[in-house]
């Protein structure tokens, strides 16, 4: 049987929860919503935060809290999620592309000095793969930072001999509920913010009915919140066995950006030194999905669309990433994904580590 790439946290309880919902004749936004922001403030710890159907809707609602004039410019990461660059044009706003720190994947206040000029306003810090840079130095650049915690929640800093939940300076943080985020409640995000001030124009905002989150995703994202150290508990032990596997491999692992924080094992990639797809047709033998790290970023996004056409505007976007961000292109096409969820029983585990150790 074939062992996907992703699979969404779905077991009964999630299951009997939308049921409830459905039982209850209660699909749209409401009290289920209600619950999950609490229970999010318990866990994550924030001031106040809205509960939204779409990660889009929170990046729109995070920029326009900040007031930008039109035609100011947004830091981001090339290896940030394709409607990043949507939603910022949208808002008559310019993406700022900034690379990413070597051997990383995500950005670094040096890279970001390097790229940010006098109509830069704001930065939207994405942590890509789950990793997160050093944020205390991001956010002492002086701009506006939101950060975007969809892949990295459940990551801890080490507080002494303590391990307590990341949390940044960033003025509005974004958890995504996507079903390749780390909470996969088929679709969501919570916006929030940490201090007061912020928290207050957050509570200005009058969220529309048809951008709010519906009950019957919020239901499921409680659960998987509710029972969040469960699974990252076991994402560990099956992040541990890879590692055993990798390290008797000539492919590399991404760098830690910061030493203070410990990974959520959101993924387990390794940066190839052989070609993509002879990696990818030696999975399928094994019936084994792997893909791209990065597909449904900005750059594989640029770089798909400007291969299948010529003179358009996605390469022209493509000619510009490689120019300013050639980090963050050397590893876009040539690092590589494993099946690492939740589900993923331990004779599947087993499989996917001997696929890693015997990798071309």
């Amino acid at each position: 049987m074939k062992i996907n790439i992703h699979a969404p946290t779905i077991r009964r309880k999630e299951m009997d929860a939308v049921l409830s919902c459905l039982a209850e004749d209660r699909i749209g936004p409401g009290e289920q919503a209600k619950n999950l922001v609490s229970l999010a403030k318990e866990k994550i710890g924030f001031d106040y935060a809205i509960a939204l159907r779409s990660p889009a809707n929170a990046l729109r609602y995070a920029l326009e809290a900040l007031n930008l004039e039109d035609g100011s410019g947004v830091a981001i990461s090339p290896l940030s999620p394709a409607y990043y660059v949507d939603v910022i044009q949208a808002m008559r706003l310019q993406p700022v592309f900034a690379d990413i720190a070597e051997g990383t994947c995500v950005l670094s206040a040096e890279t970001l000095q390097k790229t940010i000029n006098s109509s830069t306003k704001a930065i939207v810090v994405h942590y890509t793969l789950g990793y997160i840079p050093n944020m205390d130095e991001i956010c002492g650049l002086g701009l506006p930072v939101i950060e975007d915690i969809s892949c990295s929640f459940g990551s801890t800093m080490l507080a002494g001999e303590e391990k307590l939940p990341f949390k940044s300076n960033a003025l509005f943080t974004i958890l995504g509920l996507e079903e390749r985020d780390m909470l996969t409640a088929g679709g969501g995000a919570l916006l929030s913010a940490n201090a007061r001030r912020d928290a207050s124009v957050l509570r200005g905002i009058k969220v529309l009915n048809e951008f709010a989150l519906p009950d019957m995703n919020a239901a499921m994202a409680f659960i998987q919140l509710k029972e969040s150290a469960k699974n990252l508990q076991k994402r560990a032990d099956i992040a541990e066995s890879y590692i055993r596997s990798a390290l008797r491999t000539r492919h590399k692992r991404l760098a830690a950006a910061s030493d203070t924080v410990e990974y959520n094992n959101y993924c387990f990639s390794l940066v190839l030194e052989t070609g993509m797809k002879d990696v990818e047709a030696y999975a399928r033998k094994k019936d084994i999905v792997v893909e791209n790290a990065f597909t449904g970023s900005i750059a594989a996004s640029a770089f798909a669309n400007a291969a299948s056409a010529s003179g358009n505007a996605d390469e022209g976007l493509a000619d510009t990433l490689r120019a300013a961000c050639p980090a963050a292109c050397s590893i876009a096409l040539r690092t590589v994904i494993f099946p690492l969820y939740p589900r993923l029983s331990g004779t599947e585990a087993e499989k996917v580590g001997k696929l890693i150790l015997t990798l071309p």
